[in-house]
């Protein structure tokens, strides 16, 4: 188990307290088609509309009793920004998963939106209007959310627009002040792309856990190869965890691959989300005490459960 830092906060066990996410909350609309799209023409679909975002659904899994374990984390909050017309049914939905949700509702645009077309192989590709979700701004932060924390999660799409971005880094700031440890979700390689590596690297500095994709590590370092990109981005945060999909994790520090995580069985029905219940896994278990590499396989177990159902988040 690590007990290395990022410029002075550990990246060991989280121990007990809150878990704080700050990230967005979107409505997804999730089709599912077995059948290849057909242009101009319809294509059988089967559709729902169902509460979303990256940073709530991550925060939903943290407070879900993990099946192994038996334990969620102890408390979640989740700061995001909701238009007016969704802010009541996604503060129930949060809610009901144990949630404590502080929404800003925004006086002027809708609450975020995506739509996921998942395809027979339960790959899904998204199209997403941010809406609200991203004009999350500095006037939005209450330092009394860090109150009793253990733990600050923020969602990497938070980078990508600027008033976000000056609220994440007015979070970080106020997380390491205190001592609390924070982890990053870098969220999107498509978007990754778009701010621009530097910026994103620059701006998450501080950080001791980076929870990256395939996509999103071999971007962020540079490398073709997944492992030589993990362990190169676990030079800069001490610890780093690549999910892999159906193949798993791997777990890298101090600038090595430290371990490999097998994935979990799962009969994939949809992809929405698999990211964020690991990390909502995964930070319950290290808050709970895991070290890295069990928390890790308890990130596994919440991916395996999210894909073989519809949404990203847990009934």
């Amino acid at each position: 188990m690590s007990g290395s830092a990022a410029n002075g906060i550990p990246a060991g066990p989280l121990g007990g307290g809150a878990l704080v996410v700050v990230g967005d909350v979107v409505t997804d609309v999730v089709a599912v088609h077995a059948e290849p799209l057909a242009p101009a023409t319809d294509t059988a679909a089967r559709i729902r509309i169902l509460p979303g975002g990256a940073g709530a659904n991550a925060a939903c899994w943290a407070a879900r009793a993990d099946p192994v374990a038996g334990h969620g984390a102890a408390e979640v909050r989740l700061l995001a920004r909701v238009g007016e017309e969704w802010a009541g049914w996604h503060e129930r939905a949060l809610a009901a998963a144990g949630v404590r949700a502080h929404l800003v509702v925004d006086p002027v645009e809708p609450t975020g939106a995506v739509v996921a077309l998942v395809d027979k192989a339960a790959e899904r590709t998204f199209l997403t209007d941010s809406g609200a979700a991203l004009r999350l701004c500095p006037a939005d932060w209450d330092p009394a959310l860090l109150d009793g924390a253990a733990h600050l999660h923020l969602s990497g799409y938070l980078y990508f627009a600027e008033s976000s971005r000056e609220l994440a880094a007015l979070a970080l700031g106020s997380a390491r002040a205190r001592g609390v440890p924070v982890s990053v979700d870098p969220a999107s390689a498509g978007f990754l792309a778009t701010v621009g590596v530097k910026r994103f690297l620059a701006a998450a500095d501080g950080a001791s856990v980076l929870l990256p994709n395939e996509d999103e590590a071999r971007l962020l370092a540079g490398r073709e190869d997944v492992a030589a990109a993990a362990a190169a981005l676990s030079r800069r945060f001490p610890l780093v965890v690549v999910t892999r999909g159906a193949a798993g994790a791997l777990v890298a520090e101090r600038g090595a691959v430290t371990a490999e995580v097998p994935g979990e069985p799962a009969r994939a029905v949809d992809s929405t989300g698999a990211g964020d219940a690991f990390t909502g896994g995964f930070l319950a278990a290290r808050l709970a005490g895991a070290p890295p590499v069990a928390a890790a396989r308890a990130g596994c177990r919440a991916g395996a459960l999210a894909v073989a159902r519809l949404g990203g988040r847990p009934v």
